[in-house]
């Protein structure tokens, strides 16, 4: 490679897409003998190693190279072969003259060449059907602790997909879904481990060769593990999958009448009965992208989309050095349930780490407005917040309305690939916050129920009053769900969505405001001013959950006979209520009580207002309060007058 006539070649190995070891180089040999050993850990044996012999290239000096065409997915293709002419050129020369390649084709013309490697690419990232597994219980497993238990979890691996159990007990009873993108099926690798406060440990393992498995069956396995350690039992069922591409704009499956009309017909009304779990598909169509972030030195991005329903995952090509790029291609996806929400997420591409963000959408499936071509503003990792781009999506969503209806009352799916929680002192703040707002919603309402019996306005007192009466002296059971009926009819005429949704936007920047002066305030602070602005927030939440857990040890102690005066009393007005629901009708004693709380303040304009039931259990001591007023058993052989005197020195 150098004119010279020798080369200083050097190795690289790649396994799963990463360099795991690089040789030595040897300068001007063409016989090179490297000697050497690496010992490499692999986490599966079906991942190839690649072998790389790289050479450094001489300036100035043309060298031709073959490539031979192959894809991994696809070994016994004939891709063809690329003939290229590289020079390497000084970048201060001239490049115009020395920038073309000669690129020819060996076994086909390049066009056709090119069109079957790009579809052949296309089809390595679609799934040809779904294996739905239930894993139900384990049985007879060995025991891994010393108190003869085990906290066993399970783990699934096919291919680059995982699983893992959510559940520490051998009574699992989950279900989840998996691509297949082999005809074959491929293999199921499963694994169990014992969760334990050390190390994890590897409990044991089996396989399950899903090509031994008819499709369009649910089959139940109870597969042996290792070492006769016990057995799995499980519910898997092998689907096709027919309904997920990848095209381009020019072939877009619904724009073809007659596609359409049968994509309509299979999820029609007549066919709802049929295949339950096949809901509907949505079609996305990716046409651009403006004004995107610079994430290179360069000033520009490599831009690419990632597409995610849930667990299904589609990427589209990557467009080099550009802000705005276009992309043009059309996803479709099986919709398994309709109230899932779709995430576009666009990357930078980058060579030598892990892709960059740019930016991010989710779109619930439900606020879809079908054919309509809309531009969508980015916005950063956590949705909170804008970030700069703009993503242009053109989105249609069919689906079956009993079959959705149907999904919507079943476990909805979750998402396997999601990032760990961190400890975020703005996230504690804003959940306490969110649970306060709920709160305060429902004190809002007692308050101005409240306000009625407190004769506040007359007109509003006596309207609430003679409604009440005739609502408790007509009433009957069916009334309860058509009450419920009337409250959303009435918020679907009277109710304004945009209310609801600017004054959640306004709450969310407010929140943002005050997250942003928290942050320019905490460059001024010291460590004390923030560990007092962590301890404020702790200390509200540690106040809302002993209140609660007050109440609950309240009622517990009452029927604990801790305070037993209280108890009798408990029993005596609960004998009282027992004889008067017997005796008397439940429409009689409501109305009693509503008179009794409408006239209340009519009959004493000072009485002070009070719920019966709360003051009396302020009174039954909580767990915390009976451990504090237990009193210590004094010690026999230690008298007052025995105490040793403390020494004044």
């Amino acid at each position: 490679m150098m004119r010279s006539g020798s080369s200083d070649p050097y190795v690289k190995f790649k396994l799963g897409g990463r360099e795991v070891f690089r040789s030595k180089t040897i300068h001007k040999n063409l016989n090179p003998v490297w000697d050497e050993k690496t010992t490499l850990v692999v986490d599966s044996l079906s991942e190839p190693l690649y072998v790389k012999l790289l050479l450094f290239l001489c300036p100035h000096r043309t060298i031709p190279v073959t490539l031979i065409l192959k894809d991994p997915h696809y070994p016994d293709q004939d891709l063809g072969a690329l003939e290229l002419s590289i020079t390497l050129t000084p970048k201060q020369s001239p490049l115009e003259e020395r920038r073309d390649s000669m690129v020819r084709r060996k076994h086909q013309d390049v066009f056709h060449s090119s069109i079957r490697l790009s579809e052949l690419h296309r089809k390595s990232q679609l799934w040809r059907g779904i294996v739905s597994i239930a894993l139900i219980e384990g049985r007879n497993l060995i025991p891994m602790d010393p108190n003869g238990l085990s906290d066993p979890y399970v783990k699934f691996r096919l291919g680059p997909q995982k699983y893992r159990s959510k559940t520490l007990s051998p009574q699992w009873r989950e279900q989840f879904d998996l691509h297949l993108y082999e005809e074959t099926g491929g293999v199921l690798e499963i694994t169990v481990w014992d969760r334990d406060t050390g190390p994890l440990r590897l409990f044991c393992s089996c396989q399950l060769d899903l090509s031994t498995l008819s499709k369009e069956q649910t089959h139940h396995l109870e597969l042996p593990l290792e070492e006769s350690r016990g057995l799995l039992v499980l519910l898997v069922t092998l689907t096709a999958s027919a309904a997920v591409s990848i095209a381009d704009l020019s072939v877009t499956p619904l724009d073809d009448p007659q596609e359409r009309c049968d994509i309509l017909r299979r999820y029609s009304l007549m066919k709802s009965m049929s295949n339950v779990k096949d809901v509907g598909i949505v079609q996305v169509k990716v046409m651009r992208a403006e004004g995107l972030m610079a994430a290179d030195v360069t000033g520009k991005s490599d831009p690419f989309c990632v597409l995610e329903l849930v667990n299904d995952r589609l990427l589209t090509h990557t467009v080099y050095k550009n802000l705005n790029p276009e992309w043009n291609k059309v996803f479709t996806f099986n919709v398994k349930d309709v109230h899932s929400v779709l995430e576009v997420t666009v990357f930078d591409e980058d060579r030598d780490r892990s892709a960059d963000f740019l930016g991010k959408v989710a779109i619930p499936l439900l606020s879809v407005r079908n054919g309509e071509r809309k531009a969508y503003g980015l916005k950063n990792k956590e949705l909170s917040g804008p970030t700069k781009g703009v993503l242009y999506l053109e989105i249609d969503v069919i689906y079956n309305t009993v079959k959705a209806a149907l999904r919507t009352v079943v476990p909805a799916e979750h998402k396997y690939m999601e990032e760990e929680p961190k400890v975020s002192k703005q996230l504690l703040q804003q959940n306490f916050n969110r649970v306060k707002r709920c709160i305060m919603v429902l004190i809002s309402y007692g308050t101005y129920i409240n306000s009625c019996f407190e004769w506040e306005s007359a007109q509003r007192s006596i309207f609430s009053f003679v409604l009440f009466v005739v609502v408790v002296w007509n009433f009957e059971l069916y009334m309860l769900p058509l009450g419920l009926v009337l409250l959303l009819v009435w918020n679907y005429f009277f109710s304004s969505g945009r209310d609801t949704d600017v004054s959640m936007e306004a709450m969310f920047e407010c929140e943002d405001e005050d997250e942003d002066k928290e942050d320019k305030d905490s460059e001024h602070k010291g460590f004390m001013d923030k560990l007092y602005a962590i301890q404020d927030v702790f200390i509200s939440v540690q106040s809302a959950l002993d209140e609660v857990a007050s109440y609950g040890e309240r009622i517990k102690n009452t029927v604990n006979w801790t305070v037993p005066f209280l108890s009798w009393l408990a029993i005596t007005a609960l004998c009282v209520a027992t004889v008067l629901l017997y005796l008397i009708p439940l429409r009689y004693l409501v109305l009693a009580w509503g008179v009794n709380k409408f006239t209340k303040k009519l009959r004493d304009p000072y009485m002070i207002d009070n719920n019966e039931l709360l003051d009396f259990l302020s009174r039954v001591p909580s767990d915390v309060q009976v451990m504090q007023y237990r009193e210590l058993k004094a010690d026999p052989g230690q008298s007052p007058n025995k105490r040793r005197r403390p020494n004044p020195s």
